[in-house]
This record gives structure tokens, sequence and C-alpha cells, in this order.
């Protein structure tokens, strides 16, 4: 019998750089940082530590990827009266650090969570201004800057939304100022109503795209774990969270597979948590907890359930954080560096 000698050889192969797709298994020499390398898979999903955003808030959007993301507009505490302040700023993520790039037109908190989109390609829809006027102000995003365009046909705040870019988005949810359940799609040019949601609820988080999306969590007014699924025409509810929860963070690119994380859990009482959990198309599963208890973060609405990112919110004691923490899920591929020790 031919051993694993004979077939595969003993020499390893010597690169300038690490190979852009190794596979699992695959050895190699890093002949720039001298060292041997080696290609494997995540056993288990955790968080890591990411680069801070410039300015700490809460109630903010996202959209892009854990390494091209943006941090879109949200507000933050002030210590006098009004005691909050809607912030304009926007911020790009290039996997290790944020910097501060063009302000959304219309400062706002509590718009789409999930508004979706890339970091050159978003949607940024509904809000609301202080003390409680709901909004319907959409502005869309190409890269550079901000352009107000058609506003949504229900004004509402806490909502959710899915989308792949700028031009294809869900928006469903929200509070107008009573709890509904109105979804609405956006073709790159206006908003029409399609199927409500079975269940209304505010700040409840999603996912997807416009035609294959995931709603769940939220206030009814009280807490829930429903789930729904949206099949691009009509949503149908499926199995629960293991846990009520609102205003969680979310990431995912269908309804298929994605991953819900933090917000407030219990009804009436309860707090802020830093659970996670994990959707694999037919039920939810509990993972590894965020570094710590935090609500109403952004939630970016895109992502995998591998590679997600989590910015933002609100910590204990009122605290607006501007940690940045990043998932790498279960299966996800890892590159390890061997050492004689």
């Amino acid at each position: 019998m031919a051993t694993y000698k004979e077939i595969f050889g003993t020499n390893i192969e010597v690169l300038a750089s690490d190979p852009s797709n190794p596979v699992e298994g695959q050895v190699w020499y890093n002949s720039t940082d001298n060292v041997v390398k080696g290609a494997s898979v995540t056993a288990a999903g955790s968080w890591a530590t990411g680069g801070s955003l410039n300015t700490g808030r809460r109630a903010m959007g996202g959209a892009g990827t854990q390494t091209a993301a943006l941090g879109i507009s949200g507000n933050t505490n002030l210590p006098t009266p009004p005691f909050s302040l809607d912030i304009a700023n926007t911020e790009s993520y290039d996997g290790t650090s944020w910097t501060e790039v063009n302000d959304v037109n219309t400062a706002r908190g509590y718009a789409a969570r999930g508004s979706g989109g890339t970091q050159t390609s978003a949607l940024y829809f509904g809000g609301r201004s202080p003390p409680a006027t709901q909004l319907a102000i959409t502005e869309s995003w190409n890269g550079t800057s901000w352009t107000e365009v058609n506003d949504l046909n229900t004004a509402r705040s806490t909502l959710a939304g899915a989308g792949a870019d700028n031009t294809s988005m869900l928006a469903f949810g929200g509070k107008t100022p009573t709890i509904t359940a109105v979804t609405e799609e956006w073709n790159g040019t206006s908003w029409t109503e399609v199927n409500d949601l079975n269940t209304a609820r505010e700040q409840l988080s999603g996912f997807g795209i416009k035609t294959s999306a995931l709603a769940f969590a939220g206030l009814t007014p009280s807490r829930t774990a429903i789930t729904e699924s949206w099949n691009g025409t009509s949503w149908t509810e499926v199995n629960d969270l293991n846990a009520v929860r609102s205003g969680a963070g979310a990431a995912g690119a269908d309804n298929t597979a994605g991953l819900m994380f933090g917000g407030f859990e219990g009804d009436p009482v309860g707090g802020n948590v830093g659970k996670t959990e994990l959707w694999n198309g037919t039920s939810w599963s509990e993972e590894a907890d965020l570094s710590g208890p935090v609500y109403y973060q952004q939630q970016s609405g895109a992502g995998t359930a591998t590679a997600a990112i989590s910015f933002g919110g609100e910590g204990p004691s009122n605290q607006m954080r501007t940690a940045t923490e990043e998932w790498l899920g279960a299966g996800a591929p890892l590159t390890r560096t061997f050492t004689d020790s």
C-alpha cells in the first residue's frame, strides 16, 4: 500500500505571502514571515475585538460586511436636557479601523435596523426626530455621499430592513406611532406596500435580501421571540428564538442562515444581554456571547452566519459604546501558524 509520503511527497510549498483561498489541510512556508502556516476551520463560533468607532452611539443604521461596513447616524446621550441628541455622522470600517465620511442629510436615530446594502451602495430609511416625530425620509448612499430620495409610504421608527444594495430593499414593522406590521419594497426609485408581517411589532430585527428575509424579536408591545420568514411575496411564521428579545443586532445573507446578538431580554423584567443565537434556516441555537451586554447596537443586515460584525449600542448605565466586535462562526476558514513550542 502506498504511503502518504509516496503519494504527496514531503516538500512544503514556499510562498512570499499566504494564499488567498487555501483549502483545509493545506500547509505552506511563508518566506516573508519565516514561519510554517496551515489552513484550518473554526470548531466553534466566537467574538473578537475590532477597532472602536470614533463616536459612540445607539439606534444607528448599518450596512456592509465584517471587513467593509458603514455605521450610520444614530442617537447619543447628553448630561443635560434634552438628554439625547441625534447625530448625522457616518463612519466607514475597513476591517481594522473606522473613518468618518460624509454625514447623512437628516440626523436621526431609530431608523431601519439592518437597512442593508454594501459599503458603497446603501439605503437609510425611517427614524424619528425629538421628541417623537415619525419620519418617512429615505437616503441613498453611493459610496461617497447621501442623497434624499422618495419617502416611505408609512412614516415610522424602530423598524427593520433587509436588502442587497440601494436599488433593492425591504422595510418591515416599526412604530407609526402605533405598532405596525406594514411591509414595503424599494425598487431603486420608490416604495410599494406589499404583504404585512403576521405579527405587528417594533424594535424588531431582520436580515436578508428583498426576496429572502427574516424578521424576529421585537415589542408587540410585550417582548416576543416570534420569527417570520419572507419568500419575496409573503411572511410565514417559523420557529421562535430561544428567548424573547428586542433591540438586538443581526446579520445574514438570506432567510436560510444568520445571526442575532445582544438586545434586551425578558418581559416585563429583564435587561441588556450579550447573548448570540444562530439561525440555520430551520431553528435557532445559542452560541458564544458578546464580551458584554449591549442594547440597540447597529445591525448590519449583511454579512454571514460565519462572519458578522457588531458595533456601538447602549451598554450598562446608558453608556454609549464605541466597541466593535467581529464574529467568526463555526466552519469559517482560519490560518494557523506552527511553532516549535
